[in-house]
C-alpha cells in the first residue's frame, strides 16, 4: 500500500494564485491598520484556497514488478575458437544460478549469432531490440558474455542502467592472418594484373621469425608455395589463364598455437574477359552473302576484324595491266604465317584453292586449328567443286566430306534433335517459322555433331572439336536471306553470333560444361549437356567429405541443382569427368578479421553507466545491488541497480476538505473575527 497526498485544483493555477495574493495583501492591509481581527479574516481565506486546490488523500494498492536482468549469450563464429565456447557456458551457468538465487530478479536471455551477409556480431542491435521490448523502468542491468569483437558497438543506445561485458579468451593468445587488399572482378586475359597481399600476427604473436610460408593455387591446380614477410604488403602480379570465372586460393599454412587457421586462406574469383576478339575474314569472291557476314563482326566493338575480298583472281584475264589496278596486295605470309596465332577466328566464305594461299600456309591453319584456334567455313558451291578446301591440307580437320553434289531448291532449316540440347541453336526465336533457303551443299558427315540440317535431313550445320582447337561447316551460303526477309526471315544474327563466340570458346556456350553460382552459402549447379540424362554430381566439400547430389532436367540439355554449403571454403565439383570448383562464403569472412579479445571497442558503451569490462580468464565475478549514479563495477564484481517497479492494482481517494467542512471553518474564522472586533 502507498498513501499519499494529492491535489486536484477546481481552477486554473494561475486564477488561486491571485486569489492568494489577494487574501494575504487584505491580510497585510488589516494588520497595517490595526484591525484585531486580520489573523482570523486570513485564515478563512486561506481555508477556501486551499478548499479550491483541491486536497485530497490517496492510497494505491501496488504490485511490486522484478527487476530485469538482461543477458547476452554471443555465439558468433570467433566465439568457437579456443575454449571460448566452454568459459561462455561456464559463466553463463554460473550467472544464471546466481541471479536465480536473488529476490525480485527477473532474468531474460537472448543469444547473438553471426549477422546476415557477412555482417559480423550485431551484438548491440541485438540488446536494442530486447530493450524495445521490455519497460526500462524495470531494467536493472546488462550482462554480455562476448569475446568483444562486436561490429555495431557505435549503434547509439540509451543505456537505462549499467551494461557489462564479461570478456573470453586469453592474454597469451595469437592469430595470423592472410589479407588480399585488392581483389578486381573481372580481368583481362594476358594482362597482368597486381594483387596486394599482406600477412600479419596479432596478439601475444611469438617472434620466431619474419617469414612465413604462402601457397597459391589456380582452379584448384597444385599450389605453389612462396615465404613471404609478416607485416609487410607485397605486389604480386598475376596472368589468368582462362576466359570465364578463375578462382585464386591464397593459404597460409597453420601456425602452432595461433587460435585458428580459419583466416589464413583468401578465395578469390576473377572473371577473365578478351580484351578484344581479332578476327580474319576471307571471301572467295563477293556474294550477297559477304555483307552479312561483315556487319555481325563489325557490329560488335570487341571484334577486330581483318576483312579480304579475293576481287581479281590470278585466272582472271580482264585486260587490265596490273600496275594500273587500285586493289591491296594480299599479305598472305604476314597473316597465315608470322600472325595466325593472333587471331581468335578465321573465317573462309566461298573460299577456294587458287593458288593464292599455298598448301604450306593452309597446312599452318589446320596446325593453328589444333593448337587452340578456330574456323568457320561457310560453304558455296566451290565447296563440292574440284578446287574445295576440303581437298588442301585442311581437308584433316574438316568434320564432312563434299559429295561432289550442290542442290539448288528451297528448304526450311530444322535444328536437330541434338541441336536441341546444344547452347548455338537451342532455343533460337521462332524456331518452325523461319524462311527457306534456296541452296545447300549435300556432305557426309565424319566426326562433330550436326545442330541444324536442310533438305531430307541432310546435315546443315556441323560443329567439331580439333585436338584444342574448333572447325564449324555451314553447308549453305545462302543464310543472308533470312536476314533480308525473304518469307519473313530467321534468326540469322543470332545464329551467326552465337557461332561465331562458340568458337571463340565463350564459357556461356559450351556444350558440355558444369558451372555453378554462388548466393551466400548456397550454391546453384548447372550442368549442360548434349546427353539426354546426366549422372549425379559429386561435391567435395572443403574438409574432403563428398556429397552425391542428383541433377533435375529444367530444359533440354540443361539439368539444375542447388546445394547449401555447410561451410566457408572450396568446393570441388564433378560430373561425368567435368570438374569445377567454386568459393563460397566472403573471401575474408569478417568474423575472422578480427579475433584477438578486444577490451577497446565496447569500452565507451560500457563507461556510459559505469559499467565495467572483466576477463573471464580471472574467473566469474560476483554481482551485487547498486545505487543509481553510483560506480557499478569493480575488481571481481558487477553490479546492477534495483529498480523498484510496480503495477497499480487499484486506487483510493478521500476529499481532506468537503464542503460542509469548508463552510463551517471559514464561516466560524469570519464569525470570530467579526465578533472580536466588534468588542473592540
Amino acid at each position: 500500500m502507498n498513501r499519499t497526498v494529492i491535489f486536484d485544483p477546481l481552477l486554473p493555477s494561475p486564477i488561486l494564485i491571485f486569489l492568494t495574493a489577494l487574501v494575504f495583501g487584505f491580510a497585510l492591509l488589516a494588520l497595517v491598520r490595526g484591525l484585531n481581527g486580520w489573523a482570523m479574516r486570513g485564515s478563512a481565506g486561506i481555508i477556501i484556497i486551499l478548499a479550491l486546490s483541491g486536497p485530497k488523500f490517496q492510497q494505491e494498492e501496488r504490485l511490486p514488478l522484478a527487476d530485469v536482468v538482461i543477458l547476452a549469450k554471443d555465439v558468433s563464429a570467433s566465439q568457437h575458437l579456443a575454449d571460448r565456447p566452454k568459459q561462455t557456458t561456464d559463466a553463463i551457468t554460473s550467472l544464471i544460478s546466481t541471479l536465480s538465487d536473488q529476490k525480485n530478479i527477473e532474468l531474460r536471455q537472448i543469444t547473438v549469432s553471426d549477422g546476415s551477409e557477412d555482417s559480423g556480431t550485431r551484438l548491440m542491435t541485438a540488446i536494442s531490440n530486447t530493450l524495445a521490448e521490455t519497460p526500462r523502468s524495470r531494467i536493472a542491468g546488462i550482462i554480455a558474455v562476448s569475446d568483444g569483437q562486436v561490429h555495431d558497438a557505435d549503434l547509439p543506445v540509451n543505456m537505462p542502467a549499467p551494461m557489462h561485458v564479461l570478456l573470453t579468451g586469453h592474454e597469451t593468445d595469437w592469430d595470423r592472418r592472410f589479407i588480399v587488399k585488392n581483389a578486381p572482378a573481372f580481368a583481362i586475359i594476358g594482362e597482368p594484373i597486381n594483387l596486394t597481399l599482406r600477412i600479419e600476427d596479432s596478439g601475444a604473436a611469438p617472434q620466431k621469425t619474419n617469414l612465413a610460408p604462402l601457397e597459391i593455387s589456380v582452379d584448384g591446380a597444385p599450389a605453389q608455395r612462396f615465404n613471404i614477410r609478416i607485416g609487410e604488403d607485397i605486389i604480386l602480379p598475376i596472368l589468368l589463364p582462362h576466359s570465364g570465372r578463375n578462382v585464386i586460393q591464397f593459404t597460409v599454412p597453420e601456425a602452432e598455437g595461433e587460435l585458428t587457421a580459419k583466416n589464413n586462406t583468401a578465395l578469390i574469383q576473377i572473371n577473365g574477359i578478351r580484351d578484344r576478339l581479332r578476327v580474319l575474314l576471307v571471301s572467295g569472291e563477293p556474294h550477297a552473302g559477304s555483307r552479312t557476314w561483315r556487319n555481325l563482326l563489325k557490329s560488335d566493338s570487341s571484334v577486330d576484324l581483318v576483312h579480304f575480298t579475293i576481287l581479281r583472281p590470278p585466272g582472271k584475264q580482264d585486260g587490265v595491266p596490273v600496275d594500273e589496278l587500285s586493289l591491296i596486295a594480299f599479305p598472305t605470309r604476314e597473316l597465315f604465317l608470322e600472325k595466325i596465332d593472333d587471331f581468335d577466328l578465321i573465317i573462309f566464305d566461298r573460299y577456294k584453292r587458287r593458288g593464292i594461299l599455298p598448301a604450306l600456309y593452309l597446312d599452318n591453319v589446320a596446325r593453328y586449328v589444333r593448337d587452340g584456334g578456330a574456323v568457320l567455313i561457310a560453304a558455296g558451291p566451290d565447296f563440292a567443286s574440284a578446287d574445295s578446301l576440303y581437298r588442301s591440307p585442311l581437308g584433316s580437320i574438316m568434320p564432312a566430306q563434299p559429295s561432289g553434289r550442290v542442290i539448288d531448291e528451297p528448304y526450311s532449316p530444322v535444328v536437330s534433335d541434338i541441336g536441341e540440347r546444344h547452347p548455338v541453336t537451342t532455343k533460337l526465336p521462332n524456331s518452325g517459322d523461319w524462311g527457306r533457303w534456296l541452296r545447300q551443299v549435300d556432305v557426309t558427315p565424319r566426326s562433330g555433331v550436326v545442330v541444324l540440317k536442310g533438305i531430307d535431313k541432310r546435315p546443315l550445320l556441323i560443329l567439331d572439336r580439333v585436338e584444342n582447337g574448333r572447325v564449324a561447316l555451314l553447308a549453305s551460303d545462302h543464310a543472308w536471306l533470312w536476314n533480308r526477309g525473304y518469307e519473313g526471315g530467321g534468326p540469322q544474327l543470332e545464329l551467326l553470333r552465337r557461332l561465331a563466340h562458340w568458337m571463340m570458346k565463350e564459357p556461356e556456350l559450351e556444350e558440355e560444361a558444369l558451372t555453378a553460382t554462388a548466393t551466400g552459402q548456397t550454391m546453384k549447379i548447372i550442368r549442360r549437356t548434349l546427353s539426354a540424362e546426366t549422372a549425379p554430381v559429386t561435391i567435395t566439400n572443403p574438409d574432403g567429405t563428398t556429397t552425391k547430389l542428383d541433377m533435375e532436367a529444367n530444359e533440354p540439355g540443361l539439368f539444375t541443382a542447388d546445394f547449401d554449403g555447410p561451410e566457408i571454403g572450396l568446393y570441388h565439383l564433378e560430373n561425368n569427368k567435368k570438374t569445377t570448383i567454386i568459393g563460397l562464403g566472403p573471401a575474408a569472412p569478417r568474423e575472422f578479421e578480427s579475433t584477438i579479445a578486444s577490451t577497446s571497442i565496447m569500452a565507451s558503451q560500457v563507461a556510459t553507466n559505469q559499467g565495467g569490462i572483466l576477463k573471464l580468464e580471472d574467473g566469474t565475478p560476483s554481482i551485487r545491488k547498486v545505487a543509481e549514479g553510483r560506480p557499478a563495477a569493480g575488481r571481481g564484481w558487477i553490479g546492477i541497480t534495483p529498480r523498484k517497479a510496480y503495477q497499480t492494482l487499484d486506487v483510493h481517494q478521500i476529499a481532506l476538505l468537503p464542503p460542509w467542512l469548508v463552510l463551517l471553518l471559514a464561516a466560524s474564522f469570519i464569525t470570530a473575527a467579526w465578533v472580536r472586533e466588534g468588542r473592540r
